[in-house]
């Protein structure tokens, strides 16, 4: 198990009808929204400002890879929790991982992962400032 894994952040939210199809069922693509919501949510935790990375050192996070496994369906107006831990941290790159658990049970709706590329303004790949490295590997952050 590595280690983000051991400490994951959850933050919960309700399927709006919004985000359903016909039958009442959440649609696919919004799976992927809810991992960006749990993804911010982890980094605001560990005191990962995504603002000062752009601004202050010029420097994004790219989305090079994005899965998610559908297990069950998530329905209209079940509250969901969006479970979020870092993967793989490499120089360049670096990855989450997530689960979408409906609350009233813990039954896994779905699971996935996002990779990410560092890149400059230009979209030349670059290392992650040590200080954020540091943030995203320690709970609470700075």
């Amino acid at each position: 198990m590595d280690e983000g894994h051991r400490d994951p952040v959850e933050v919960a939210t309700r399927v709006r009808y919004a985000e359903t199809d016909q039958m009442g069922v959440a649609y696919y693509a919004n799976h992927f929204v809810w991992f960006e919501v749990g993804r911010s949510e982890f980094c605001r935790q560990r005191g990962f400002a995504y603002r000062q990375l752009e601004e202050e050192f010029g420097l994004y996070l790219v989305v090079v890879e994005a899965r998610c496994r559908y297990l069950a369906p998530a329905r209209y107006d079940d509250e969901i929790v969006i479970r979020t831990w870092l993967g793989e941290m490499r120089k360049r790159s670096l990855s989450f991982r997530y689960e979408i658990l409906k609350r009233e049970d813990g039954r896994k709706l779905a699971e996935g992962e996002t990779v990410h590329v560092v890149v400059d303004r230009e979209g030349r790949a670059r290392a992650l400032p040590p200080i954020f490295v540091e943030r995203l590997r320690c709970r609470g952050g700075a």
